[in-house]
């Protein structure tokens, strides 16, 4: 395998949704991987545009890199992927086909979401090209990635290891942010502390890149964006799970902070989108396209289309 020095990493934040996308390339083949891609969306006006994914388009195109894959952490429930869009963009430009691959248990989320949402199978089954397994390596020139299942924020999160930088998704954020909820369907804050205590037996020196970053902008902190902290960094100061800290306790303190938390302003969309690997929804006989949004009611409101007698 090659020397990590070798990898090309460029870090790019999409602040509407504070998320970081990666480009992680072999400097000497030019293959290339983009990590957790965002399709821009405008909720108030219900619309997507791709003007964050036309800008990593662009700097595959300014340095030459053939894309191999795109690849997910896991089923956002913040953005809406563009990895779609990126493979079918790249597939008119004339290159070969970059495989869309995630998780393998990605298919409890789709089975899950699906039903919930009332979407047809013929929608979401086999929309990913490569389902991945934890272990499971895959060949990026002389690079090679390593595929870590980091389970607890969903059940289907994974991390990819190459060299000495790990692609943590939303396992675990930087120090002064510390880690992510665990209250959505599957979410087990038990399973994270084990995720993020995997992360923080690996080497000192690693780079953990985190999926997202939402900087505290308070009194004297750090005010702009950061992409990763070291595994020495974060084992020292992470702020939920820094050394010291047992798993009674972060299971407490994380499942009492996620019962506050509202919905993520994108969530039904979100993983609407998501689960179909970024494939717009099927095509009304009007050529429209829709999402399911839940209508949340007063709890007497089932009386208000219901005929009275007399």
């Amino acid at each position: 395998m090659a020397d990590a020095a070798q990898s090309d990493i460029h870090t790019i934040f999409e602040p509407n949704t504070s998320t970081w996308q990666y480009i992680v390339a072999d400097a000497v083949t030019k293959d290339a991987v983009i990590i957790d891609s965002v399709l821009d969306y405008d909720i108030a006006t219900s619309t997507i545009t791709t003007s964050s994914a036309d800008n990593l388009l662009d700097i595959v195109k300014r340095h030459n890199y053939k894309i191999i894959f795109i690849l997910e952490t896991h089923a956002h429930a913040d953005h809406l992927t563009a990895s779609k869009y990126i493979q079918q963009t790249l597939l008119r430009a004339g290159n070969p086909k970059p495989q869309i691959c995630i998780g393998k248990r990605i298919e409890e989320v789709q089975h899950t979401f699906a039903t919930k949402y009332r979407i047809d199978e013929a929608e979401y089954v086999g929309v990913f090209d490569k389902l991945l397994d934890h272990g499971e390596r895959l060949s990026l020139g002389s690079l090679e990635i390593e595929v870590l299942h980091l389970p607890g924020h969903t059940p289907d999160h994974v991390g990819y290891v190459i060299g000495s930088n790990v692609f943590t998704g939303d396992s675990l954020f930087l120090p002064d942010v510390g880690s992510a909820r665990c209250d959505f369907p599957g979410g087990d804050a038990t399973a994270l502390f084990k995720s993020m205590s995997k992360l923080l037996s690996l080497p000192p020196d690693f780079r953990l890149y985190s999926g997202h970053d939402y900087p505290p902008n308070q009194g004297e902190g750090r005010k702009e964006p950061r992409a990763f902290a070291t595994v020495a960094e974060q084992r020292a100061k992470n702020k939920h799970v820094h050394d010291g800290v047992s798993m009674d306790e972060f299971v407490q303190w994380r499942t009492q902070r996620d019962a506050t938390l509202g919905e993520p302003r994108l969530l039904h969309q979100a993983l609407q989108f998501n689960i179909r690997a970024g494939q717009l929804p099927t095509a009304s006989e009007h050529g429209h396209r829709f999402f399911h949004v839940p209508l949340k009611v007063p709890e007497d409101a089932w009386t208000w289309g219901v005929e009275t007698q007399g």
